[in-house]
């Protein structure tokens, strides 16, 4: 008996056969996965993932760093990409990406008479990207000042008081830096300042240092002589192209608190609670 074939989608208008590719799934790489890197043939556990790189670990205990790409491993036996991992909800909660208990179905707040100044555009977007949903719910709003060369004029200006508290992150707050002279002219601005105005900061010289090195595909920040822009420098050495280019890299690698390091996580999360304290028990 002769078998009819059914041809259908196999050919293009042109007459060109259709070559069908097989999707290849991406594997979220929790701690402990076993892959294979099939050009070496390296076979070991996932110690680390960022958004550039894996780390992987031999049964004899040697690591070995490979590139991120499509379809770059071997997962039982199959082509795999692999993928970061999304946090876990705690308890049964989603958690937002600063570690605090997502709200569901959030209406935002009216924004406080409060706020968050933060020296620039980059700061503003990464307190955005991990602690986006908490400002939200707490109806704070974070505005950047593009430098802190006149700190006191604007305090000054923004007249803090018991229910308008003022919360400033700087960059590179260490003994003996313009940043920490600024700060402290900061709190002699008004006599309301010193209660109702708090300057934290990081010891970093730019946010972008903040992002832990290994998110970025990294394994140190480079050092850059004085004088050197920092972000122009980085980029420089980096081979990053300029300093936009740099903090797409950047702050698209960050995916929440644990991407930061610790000092800049404490800093932010001190200025939040500062802002919202003076409401609390005050008139709505």
């Amino acid at each position: 008996m002769s078998r009819t074939h059914d041809y259908r989608g196999m050919f293009d208008s042109a007459g060109t056969r259709t070559v069908r590719r097989k999707q290849v799934p991406e594997v979220p790489a929790e701690p402990g996965l076993v892959v294979e890197d099939p050009a070496t043939g390296f076979c070991g556990a996932v110690v680390t993932i960022t958004a550039a790189e894996v780390t992987l670990e031999d049964r004899h205990g040697g690591r070995r760093v490979f590139p991120l790409r499509p379809a770059a491993f071997l997962y039982e036996g199959a082509p795999a990409t692999l993928v970061r991992p999304v946090a876990k909800p705690a308890g049964g909660r989603t958690l937002s990406a600063s570690g605090s208990v997502h709200v569901a179905n959030l209406k935002a707040r009216t924004a406080r008479a409060a706020r968050i100044w933060v020296e620039g555009l980059h700061d503003a977007e990464l307190l955005e990207r991990v602690w986006g949903h908490d400002l939200r719910v707490e109806g704070v709003v974070v505005e950047p000042l593009h430098g802190v060369d006149d700190l006191a004029a604007a305090v000054r200006d923004f007249d803090p008081g018991p229910h308008r508290r003022l919360g400033i992150l700087v960059d590179h707050l260490v003994e003996g830096t313009k940043e920490t002279r600024q700060a402290r002219e900061a709190y002699r601005a008004t006599r309301a300042a010193q209660q109702h105005v708090l300057v934290t900061g990081h010891p970093y010289v730019d946010v972008w240092q903040a992002v832990k090195p290994e998110v970025v595909g990294i394994r140190a920040w480079p050092e850059i002589p004085r004088g050197t822009d920092w972000k122009t420098g980085i980029c420089a050495r980096l081979g990053w192209g300029e300093p936009a280019d740099g903090a797409r890299r950047v702050l698209g690698a960050v995916r929440n608190y644990r991407d930061l390091e610790t000092p800049m996580i404490g800093a932010v999360e001190r200025l939040i609670d500062f802002v919202t304290a003076a409401e609390e028990s005050g008139p709505r």
